[in-house]
């Protein structure tokens, strides 16, 4: 303001002449703008105190509103829809929410994430997989969190799937929820003791790999991911078959190693490779156990077997290995 007033005052009567105003209409202007100015602070202030003491409830989930959970195959477990309550101030009111499930959810989230990709969609969770005694949880009054139980049945589900309950909030009792995180996409994954159906269980694998009637054995290490199917069943790819997120490929040269509790393993296929189980190999002797090497533990598969690709029929001898924490495993 100073320096428009200076301007003003100079020695450029063309300037002055072209915008023609008084030095007293620019100290009201002044005024004015000085007024507004802390009017508009003070109402910034009130609207900033307002939402720090605000109390909103929120569905946790990660940045998609989407919260994934592990699920052990073989058993009924309990995972849970949980919200957590924000502000400064404690709350004096119980917040009851009703939630609804919405599969409108699944098709948006599916549009916005894949488009045309639909070999990616994430499907509904089949009905028979899960129950939900009541859709409706409380927040008590001066607690901060209330969950949903949700009862999981995950025998049966593809590995090679995922699987959404899409749940939004129909209503609340009081106070307010955050649009943003209204809704949740309750994503079920499935997981055994030997690995988990996300496609990042890797095992560091050490094989022999020799095409039948030929002399020479090529040494191969690389790795191998590996899927849960059952409660004691899991996927490889056979040999050194190329992994790829591919249900063709699965079908074509996956293998399915079934774990007795003796840690005898029988190896078959998991749909269309041609694979026959060798025994009688000291070193190979198609079991699994746990390593302890005194500084780390290992699972560890030792397998023996032949599988047809092509015209070529080839004999696998196979290590593989999962370096794992057990306490950690066991507090999951």
């Amino acid at each position: 303001m100073k320096q428009l007033y200076r301007i003003y005052k100079g020695k450029n009567k063309e300037y002055r002449k072209k915008y023609s105003f008084s030095t007293r209409s620019i100290s009201v202007s002044g005024a004015a703008i000085l007024l507004f100015f802390v009017l508009f602070a003070c109402d910034r202030d009130e609207v900033f105190e307002k939402e720090q003491y605000k109390n909103v409830f929120a569905l946790i989930s990660e940045s998609d509103n989407v919260s994934r959970k592990f699920h052990e195959l073989g058993e009924e477990s309990t995972g849970y829809v949980a919200a957590s309550l924000g502000g400064t101030n404690p709350s004096t009111k119980d917040i009851v929410v009703n939630l609804v499930e919405d599969s409108l959810l699944i098709d948006a989230f599916n549009k916005a994430n894949y488009d045309v990709n639909v070999d990616k969609y994430i499907l509904p969770m089949p009905k028979d997989k899960y129950d939900i005694d009541s859709y409706q949880f409380t927040i008590p009054a001066g607690e901060i969190s209330g969950k949903l139980p949700i009862r999981i049945r995950p025998d049966g589900l593809s590995p090679d799937s995922a699987y959404f309950i899409a749940l939004r909030v129909a209503s609340h009792s009081s106070y307010e929820v955050n649009p943003e995180k209204s809704y949740i996409l309750y994503r079920v994954r499935t997981k055994n003791y030997w690995a988990q159906a996300d496609g990042n269980t890797s095992y560091s694998m050490r094989a022999k790999l020799r095409i039948q009637g030929s002399s020479g054995e090529l040494e191969m290490p690389g790795t191998k991911v590996m899927h849960p199917v059952t409660k004691n069943k899991v996927r490889i790819m056979a040999g050194n078959e190329k992994y790829e997120s591919d249900i063709n490929l699965f079908n074509k040269f996956a293998i399915v190693l079934e774990i007795a509790e003796d840690n005898k393993i029988t190896i078959s296929s998991y749909k269309n490779v041609e694979v026959t189980q060798v025994d009688g190999d000291k070193d190979y002797p198609n079991i699994f156990k746990v390593e302890d090497d005194g500084f780390k533990t290992y699972k560890t598969f030792l397998l023996r077997y032949n599988y047809k690709s092509g015209n070529s029929v080839y004999e696998m001898k196979e290590e593989l290995r999962l370096e794992f924490d057990e306490e950690e495993e066991e507090n999951e």
